[in-house]
């Protein structure tokens, strides 16, 4: 064995003949491959160009005319404006859209992308793809081909993407299987290799590919897999499983696993996983495959690649507030790499390893490891990107290493997303190939071990986010609120809690749960018995029922504790939401629990819930903390300055769909800005309810600043409403009621000597246009998700499909196909996507706007209920087509899983539909035109616009959310003016100047 020194320096040995065999010369002058590189080049040298053609490229295939071509070319120039070349700048001023010069602009860009793809994409087809491996073998490379294509959205292309494997596997083993043998890539150590290699993504294989239900993703993806693998086994093919995004990786190992322990393939060796070395996670992951390897008895392959997807991972858990999984710097991953091809290199007995890396570094490396172990060249493969390094892979072969290419091939629509990929590791500062071929590196840079490199290549792992700490909450920072979280269901972790809350929660049914008032229990005469909308015989507890007299009683509670807390510092209210944040987080899953079992939210949507509660006690107790510092405005010898006092006693009445995060936003503004709150909670949720009032007085809530008041609406409501000493009520729900409050609040009463406020959140009838050039995959995602996420019971829900005519033939089919697949089932279930309506009367309101909808339009989807359709209260979700913007369920809110697809000539129509409701909540675009977002941006009147995402979820501080029109009455909930409704202000000037002198104040600042 040799020693880390030897190894070193066996790596740069190899490293070194490498670089001296490599062909660094390029293409020929003035050849195709010529013109690409010069591209290439000015494209890295300049990155506001190089990333607007990239978006260009994206957006390409969904384009069809020269002049759809030619103006979107212009508008994604123009955006990067002074940024780009002045020539470049000149010539898209005058770029025409039509004409002889438009067509042939833009056949040329057309052109010029399609060669560009064609580089890194073998073929379209199966003869192409034939063609493409057939120079490769010529070239003495093997080969495995990817199918291209993201993750599938409907079961018939998942059913069409299993077809196009089988037909993969099948047209490949027809032909490659007659070929004659290359010794060095059909032969290994132990005899002859599988001459086909084929490349499967998992996630194509079901469109409901979801970590949160690992089993149920498992069997379907299995019953899919299974032919496939059958079918590689007549043709004597290996199959290779891809690695995708990380949250799909423990998923996509636990598949693989599975299915290989079945009887039909437990001996089946000719198959392998793709390994990222750019994970925190993987040296733990290779270790465990190891040993259910020797479990297993039987090898199986590791392609060990260091990572596609980077940039995604960064980001998307910045997103999500979650610890980024991967290395931040390049050289950590790169180091990770070296480490694992020594694990696999020692144990290739049972993880048979396929290096997959440009880096001539990584690459030298594997083959130093395995000569310091005595292995055989042949007892491992190298890896590379067809299209890419070329010139490194011709030196491995004459070195007489096995290499294999990874070729993809399909159309050139799912081949986009592989192609910006490839382009942006092509073009990124840190790319080996970058700066070995273009920038001309030193070797012995290029060679240097990374451990002793240290090139940032992105943010750090705390770079993107500050989680509170006491010392923030203590000084109140203004910087130190970071949203909750929501919980990574592909943690097994995770998932377990969730499933043992589930069972805790359940064996508490049937408790009852009384009032609070004045901080004191109050039994009542008759209570509310609670059942769940999943299933209604089951019974979950009961609540006391609330009379006038108990109404009374609240308000003289809260009016008892206002002078006390009105007086109690800002810092002491603020702490006491803090560490009902901290109870909460502790809590978490037992109130998401609740949530599922009460309200029949989903388990993704319940712990959404909890987090936003969460969020709500952190934002508004820093925001307290904020306003608590006078305003000053001092002159020579006078002071002033204006502050905030509370309003005085309010009532809370929240609604049921969003059980703990409203009621609590509403409470907890409220209470921090020092008035006492009466805490109504929705009927149909007060269990809920009744879990934050035991959160609010272990936080230290005192006696009767929260007084616990569940009852029905119409008994005990309007007693709130007019009472004398009520200064102000918060209320979410429909717009009946809330106009309803609004005025008999406005009335003032004997007695009273305030004017009452109102803030109120009413609903909307929340639109998303789908312009011509629309990504389809993310506009009938974000469409369905937005319009049936929770069964289209939240006010910011789609409720319509705004689609321009020219896409509409194309989306209306595609979105059908994707809501066939939802899961309706239990919300108990980790599967279900849409579970039950809230109650009876919800599903009764729902069912008569169905009956209206026929008449008025085409329904064009009905789901259909399985055995659960009995057991509560279910409602699939109904598409309708051909809806006129003025019929019932295109201008009346429904409050279900109702979606009314409309088609529009263009924008200016679409614009017209989507402003002509009495509601003005949520609304968004999908679109790929700098433009169609600027006008959107000015025209659609909502208060919260999303582009090119799903209009649901907002996040506090992030989204504050609120409406205008018939949508709200007052500012934004989670955001920087909420807490003023709240406040009154006061200015207190003071006279300084005594017999001449004052003291000295400091300028006023501007």
């Amino acid at each position: 064995m040799k020693t880390a020194r030897d190894l070193e320096a066996l790596t740069h040995d190899y490293g070194r003949e490498i670089f001296a065999r490599v062909d660094r010369n390029g293409p020929a002058l003035f050849t195709p491959g010529w013109f690409d590189e010069r591209m290439m080049e000015w494209t890295m040298g300049n990155p506001a160009l190089k990333v607007q053609l990239f978006r260009f490229i994206d957006c390409l295939p969904l384009l069809h005319s020269p002049s759809e071509i030619n103006r979107h070319l212009r508008e994604y120039f123009e955006e990067a404006g002074p940024r780009l070349p002045p020539f470049v700048r000149t010539g898209v001023k005058w770029l025409p859209e039509n004409g002889l010069l438009g067509r042939v602009v833009a056949a040329a860009a057309h052109r010029s992308a399609e060669r560009m793809a064609r580089r890194f994409i073998a073929g379209s087809n199966v003869p192409e793809v034939l063609a493409a491996v057939a120079a490769l073998r010529r070239r003495s490379l093997g080969f495995t081909v990817d199918l291209l294509g993201e993750a599938t959205i409907t079961e018939v292309e998942a059913d069409q993407c299993q077809s196009e494997y089988l037909q993969l596997v099948d047209g490949l083993g027809r032909k490659v299987n007659e070929w004659p043998a290359v010794d060095l890539i059909d032969h290994d150590q132990d005899g002859p290799l599988p001459r086909v290699n084929v490349s499967v993504k998992l996630s194509a294989l079901y469109s409901q590919f979801d970590p949160i239900d690992p089993e149920g993703t498992s069997k379907a993806v299995r019953a899919r897999l299974r032919p496939i693998l059958r079918a590689a086994r007549r043709q004597r093919a290996f199959v290779n499983f891809d690695m995708e995004q990380y949250v799909h990786k423990d998923l996509t190992l636990h598949i693989f696993r599975q299915v290989l322990e079945e009887d039909e393939f437990r001996d089946w060796p000719d198959i392998g996983i793709a390994i990222q070395a750019y994970l925190k996670e993987t040296e733990r992951d290779l270790e465990e495959l190891a040993r259910w390897t020797e479990r297993r008895g039987v090898g199986v392959g590791v392609r060990l690649v260091k990572g596609a997807y980077w940039d995604y991972e960064t980001i998307y858990a910045a997103q999500q507030g979650w610890p980024i999984p991967v290395f931040t710097r390049k050289s950590e991953s790169d180091a990770q790499f070296e480490k694992l091809t020594q694990f696999l290199m020692e144990r290739h007995d049972v993880l048979r390893p396929a290096l997959g890396s440009h880096n001539i570094r990584s690459v030298a490396h594997g083959m130093a490891a395995a000569d310091a172990l005595g292995l055989s060249p042949r007892s491992y493969e190298i890896q590379m990107l067809y299209g890419m390094a070329d010139p490194i892979k011709d030196v491995l072969v004459a070195l007489g290493r096995r290499v294999r290419i990874y070729t993809p091939y399909g159309r050139l629509l799912p081949g986009m997303a592989y192609l910006v990929r490839r382009l942006l590791e092509n073009t990124a500062n840190e790319s080996f190939l970058r700066a070995s071929f273009k920038e001309n590196v030193p070797e012995e840079q290029l060679l240097m071990n990374p451990e002793q490199q240290s090139v940032v290549i992105g943010p750090s792992a705390s770079g993107y986010g500050h989680r509170a700490t006491a010392s923030d909450q203590e000084h109140g920072t203004k910087d130190a609120f970071a949203n909750e979280p929501v919980a990574d269901f592909s943690k097994q972790a995770n998932r377990d809690a969730m499933q043992s809350a589930l069972t805790e929660a359940a064996g508490q049914f049937g408790r009852t749960y009384p009032l609070v008032i004045g901080g004191k229990a109050v039994a009542t005469e008759s209570s509310i018995e609670v059942r769940n909308p999943s299933h209604t015989k089951q019974v979950l507890g009961r609540y006391g029922r609330a009379t006038v007299a108990h109404a009374r009683s609240a308000v003289d509670a809260a009016k008892a504790a206002f002078p006390a807390w009105r007086d109690t510092g800002a810092r002491e209210r603020a702490a006491c939401l803090f560490k009902a944040a901290e109870i909460m987080r502790r809590r978490r899953f037992e109130l998401a629990a609740w949530e599922v079992y009460e309200c029949g939210k989903p388990w993704r949507e319940a712990d959404a819930d909890v987090a936003e509660a969460i969020d709500f006690c952190d934002y508004y107790g820093y925001e307290m903390l904020r306003l608590s510092v006078p305003h000053r405005r001092d002159v020579p010898g006078e002071e002033n300055a204006t502050i905030y006092e509370p309003r005085g006693v309010t009532v809370v009445i929240a609604p049921w769909n969003f059980p703990l995060a409203i009621l609590c936003g509403m409470t907890t503004a409220a209470i921090v800005t020092g008035n006492p709150v009466v805490m109504k909670p929705a009927e149909q949720s007060s269990v809920v309810g009744a879990k934050l009032m035991e959160v609010l007085q272990e936080a230290g809530v005192p006696a009767g600043v929260v007084n616990f008041l569940p009852g029905v609406g119409e008994e005990i409501g309007p007693e709130l409403v007019r009472h004398p000493d009520v200064a102000m009520i918060a209320f979410t729900g429909s717009m009946g009621v809330g106009l309803l409050i609004n005025r008999e609040a406005a009335e003032t009463s004997a007695g009273q000597d305030h004017v009452k406020r109102v803030l109120a959140e009413m609903g909307g009838k929340n639109a998303i246009i789908v312009d011509a050039d629309a990504d389809l995959d993310e506009a009938v995602l974000g469409v369905m998700h937005s319009a049936f996420g929770y069964q289209g019971q939240k006010c910011s829900a789609c409720s319509r499909a705004i689609v321009l005519e020219s896409i509409h033939d194309k989306f209306l089919p595609r979105l059908i196909e994707a809501t066939h697949g939802l899961k309706i089932a239990p919300a108990e279930d980790p599967g279900c996507v849409v579970g039950p309506l809230i109650d009876a009367d919800a599903k009764k309101r729902v069912l008569q706007y169905l009956e209206k909808g026929k008449g008025e339009s085409r329904l064009v989807y009905a789901a259909e209920l399985g055995t659960q359709a009995d057991e509560g209260h279910y409602v699939g979700p109904h598409l309708f087509a051909d809806v006129p913007a003025t019929a019932a369920i295109a201008q009346e809110e429904i409050f279900g899983p109702v979606l009314a697809v409309i088609k529009v000539k263009d924008l200016t129509e679409a614009l017209n539909v989507a402003n002509g409701v009495p509601y003005a909540l949520t609304g968004g675009l999908y679109t790929r035109s700098p433009y169609s977002i600027d006008r959107i941006k000015r025209e659609f009147r909502v208060g919260n616009l999303y582009i090119n995402r799903k209009i649901t979820g907002a996040l506090v501080d992030r989204q504050p959310f609120g409406g205008f029109k018939r949508s709200g009455i007052g500012s934004k909930a989670g955001g920087p003016d909420y807490l003023l409704q709240f406040l009154l202000p006061r200015t207190i000037t003071e006279n300084t100047l005594r017999r001449g002198f004052a003291p000295e104040v400091e300028p006023a600042k501007p």
